[in-house]
């Protein structure tokens, strides 16, 4: 199946403890179904000092299920992503206005 959320898509949170807050998808893993979004679903880890980075209590963005995710659309509301053929090219199209996402 095509990826209908990708990386660098605005996306809103649908559910769980960080529902309405929006932000941008960093990167995406198709076949666990998740998406890490920036400054959404952070937890606290605990990392070692190294020579390179200082150690400590470091707030980290954690993966969230991909059907906890809305596109947000030109007008700033959720909106399913649907497919349509353009020409000989296949797109992803907003649904709720209609309007192609990636040209």
């Amino acid at each position: 199946m095509a990826a209908k959320l990708k990386k660098g898509d605005k996306v809103v949170v649908l559910a769980g403890k960080d529902k309405g807050k929006e932000g941008t998808i960093t990167s995406v893993d198709p076949k666990a179904g998740k998406a890490v979004v920036e400054g959404i679903n952070i937890a606290i880890r605990a990392t070692r000092q190294s020579q390179t980075s200082q150690g400590g209590r470091i707030p980290k963005a954690m993966p969230i299920q991909l059907s906890n995710l809305a596109f947000v659309d030109a007008n700033g509301k959720p909106t399913r992503v649907g497919f349509k053929m353009e020409g000989d090219k296949k797109v992803r199209f907003a649904k709720t206005t209609g309007d192609v996402i990636d040209a």
